[in-house]
């Protein structure tokens, strides 16, 4: 396994790694493209993918490691201490079940770096010399002397906003202070430094004094981070995170999860993120990204759901938010009932009922097999964007014979978070300046 994930890492980057200079941006503007390869961690490309995990298996871990991110994600809004400095993200601590991951280079020469995608957190960081504790990485550990275009940023930098709370003045360098939901604590120095990335055209663009962070402090106690991962990419809605230092756009399209040999995951940052056909409106609220749902449908059927059920309140504790680290689809169960009773009215004599996980209904047989015919579940937002969801979205295998509805009540939160289970096939851009986000299904080979 470990052979095939450093091929595919050679592969995207050899030419990042055997290309001159020359290719570097040579102004400041910023590229219209830059693309990222996203690695789920079910994939054979993952280097924490088990061949002997069954269906059964996989489909445990994304439930925990979704359960564990919703009640970091409520208890963050909710203003609950998790015992932590800043929590930023809820680093999912499941057996190192951490999402996606994202493959950028950093430095002169360029080193490639493998990070954990968040759309929860806005710094990014990756691990760096010296080390007062590092974690074992497979790839090399970044060590700023060696690379020509690193800088440190000092206290009186304009990049070092103490308004953030993770970012802390450590006279005279500016540093970071994070502690994660799951216990990983992370400190270190802000730098600035050359990122490589892909572009459109399968060849390579760097993008001079970018602001990351430079970890060299991470007590990771939990087990979620080392091995191949190199630190987290930070796409949240504060000046620092990378979408904002990029242009304010990025957008990423997720094709497959359960395919395990599916390559085309990706996201995009800048100009050239797709961010095609209609918006709706977005609002960032404590580094989360809500939108405005404002029904839910089963084929040519409007759900009676309040339309209040989804309304956004000032304090983020009702709403909507859009999500890449959690798995599952939550909802009130105002919302949650209707749509349940729904699917099991269209299920009664067609289809055996077997008992439920995580109080969604599951059934027996195979989604391919047995859902044919199964109407569309569409999340309807303001502006007339839709959210279509067909079987494979709506519903997972749970076992080699029995599949459940992907989608779990809330209970006392009245609070909707949308999985990446339910945004397979979609690709989601999102505009930071304009506070607006577009929702298109495609395929995700065509952006490449």
């Amino acid at each position: 396994m470990a052979v095939l994930f450093n091929l595919f890492l050679l592969s995207c980057f050899t030419t990042i790694a055997t290309t001159s200079l020359a290719t570097t941006n040579p102004t400041n503007a910023k590229p219209k493209r830059l693309i990222a390869k996203l690695i789920h961690y079910n994939s054979i490309y993952s280097p924490y993918y088990n061949p002997k995990d069954t269906i059964a298996d996989r489909a445990r871990h994304a439930i925990n490691s979704s359960n564990a991110r919703f009640d970091y994600i409520w208890k963050k809004i909710q203003g609950i201490s998790l015992d932590t400095d800043d929590v930023r993200s809820g680093l999912i601590s499941d057996n190192r079940r951490i999402g996606f991951l994202a493959n950028i280079s950093i430095g002169s020469p360029p080193l490639p770096q493998l990070l954990v995608m968040d759309t929860g957190s806005s710094l990014s960081w990756i691990q760096c010399r010296p080390c007062t504790h590092c974690l074992t990485q497979d790839l090399p550990i970044f060590n700023p002397p060696e690379s020509a275009t690193y800088s440190s940023v000092p206290c009186d930098d304009p990049n070092c906003i103490e308004q953030i709370p993770s970012i802390i003045c450590r006279d005279p360098r500016c540093g970071f202070k994070l502690k994660y939901g799951d216990g990983t604590a992370v400190s270190g120095f802000l730098g600035t430094e050359k990122i490589t990335f892909e572009t459109s055209d399968e060849g390579i663009t760097s993008v001079p004094r970018l602001v990351f962070g430079c970890a060299t402090d991470v007590n990771n106690s939990m087990g979620t981070l080392g091995g191949q991962i190199s630190g987290l990419l930070g796409l949240g809605a504060e000046v620092i995170s990378l979408p904002n230092q990029l242009g304010s756009k990025f957008s990423y399209c997720i094709g497959s999860i359960w395919d395990t040999k599916y390559i085309h995951n990706q996201l995009i940052f800048g100009e050239g993120a797709k961010t095609e056909g209609t918006t709706t409106f977005l609002e960032l609220i404590g580094n989360f990204y809500y939108i405005r749902l404002d029904s839910i449908s089963v084929g040519e059927k409007m759900l009676d759901i309040s339309p209040q059920v989804f309304e956004l309140t000032k304090d983020g504790k009702r709403g909507v938010i859009i999500d890449s680290g959690t798995t599952l689809t939550y909802l009130p169960k105002a919302a949650f009932d209707p749509l349940k009773d729904e699917v099991l009215s269209l299920m009664n004599g067609i289809v055996q009922f077997s008992g439920t996980q995580h109080s969604a209904p599951c059934f027996k047989g195979v989604i391919d097999r047995e859902l044919v015919g199964f109407p569309v579940v569409t999340f309807n937002f303001a502006n007339g964007v839709d959210l279509a969801l067909d079987v494979k979205s709506f519903f997972y295998m749970a076992k080699p014979n029995t599949f459940c509805m992907a989608m779990a009540p809330t209970f006392a939160a009245n609070l909707t978070i949308i999985g990446v289970w339910a945004q397979q096939s979609y690709n989601i851009a999102y505009n930071l300046a304009s506070k607006t986000i577009s929702i298109q299904r495609i395929d995700c080979a065509l952006l490449e």
